[in-house]
């Protein structure tokens, strides 16, 4: 199903995980597109695999690479459909010297912010459709001790995401949220890792552990995320705004 044929679509963080996953789907589904991330190298194979796409390095905690960024792709591929607002950190963060709250939140959320009004000044001409599409998290849901920066930046984008609805629903822009749980990429490996550190246990028994509180009893696949995302910015999902999706295996149930 080529659902997607001939829009314009960016997506930040494309360069591997969930990002990558998303591009790889959505040129299957005919997007045009044009991929962003700080990894200039993870970023250009991404954009092979995908059969060509527009790439532009972009931390999105630098306003002028955003800037920069976002103006290079609507040269490159024109006005924007759609923007899959991706990118982010991961991590704990303690108190005291040190304490990474601060690149979280303005990494994160305020990044994100910043891309989504770089893609909202360039949006294609109404009355069409366009979206905008926030990766979000499970912790975006629930508090976890020494993750007090990603649970407070994630759970900012879903204010975001609805007070955006709301400000661009008159004019037809959909505006959503994906909230992931543990899904099989570095970052959560690296979280396996830390929680296995801590316990004093094996990564193998740390993930037993971690999935006693997944009813599916597993990790979700980026390409699980990338078909929520497609079908967000599909035809088929079309009065969808304002939502937060939650995708993690039934952990939460709200």
């Amino acid at each position: 199903m080529r659902r997607l044929e001939g829009r314009h679509v960016v997506v930040t963080g494309a360069g591997r995980g969930i990002g990558k996953a998303i591009a790889l789907r959505l040129a299957q589904e005919g997007a045009r597109l044009s991929l962003l991330a700080r990894g200039v190298e993870a970023l250009e194979r991404t954009a092979e695999e995908v059969g060509g796409a527009f790439t532009a390095r972009a931390d999105i905690r630098d306003a002028r690479q955003v800037e920069r960024a976002f103006a290079a792709a609507a040269r490159a591929n024109g006005p924007v459909h759609a923007l899959v607002a991706n990118s982010g950190v991961g991590g704990p963060n303690e108190p005291g010297e040190g304490d990474r709250f601060l690149e979280l939140v303005e990494t994160n959320l305020v990044g994100t912010y910043r891309c989504v009004r770089a893609a909202q000044r360039r949006l294609a001409p109404g009355p069409e459709r366009r979206d905008i599409a926030v990766v979000s998290s499970i912790l975006a849901r629930i508090g976890v001790p020494g993750y007090t920066g990603y649970c407070a930046s994630k759970a900012g984008l879903l204010g975001l995401v609805r007070a955006l609805a709301a400000e661009l629903a008159p004019e037809n822009v959909q505006v959503n949220a994906i909230c992931p749980g543990w899904v099989d990429t570095d970052m959560a490996w690296e979280g396996i890792d830390l929680m296995a550190e801590a316990m004093g246990v094996t990564r193998e028994d740390a993930y037993r552990e971690a999935m006693r509180d997944v009813p599916l009893r597993r990790m979700s696949q980026p390409e699980d995320v990338a078909g929520t995302v497609a079908w967000l910015l599909s035809p088929d999902a079309r009065g969808v705004t304002g939502q937060a999706i939650d995708q993690n295996g039934g952990a939460v149930m709200p």
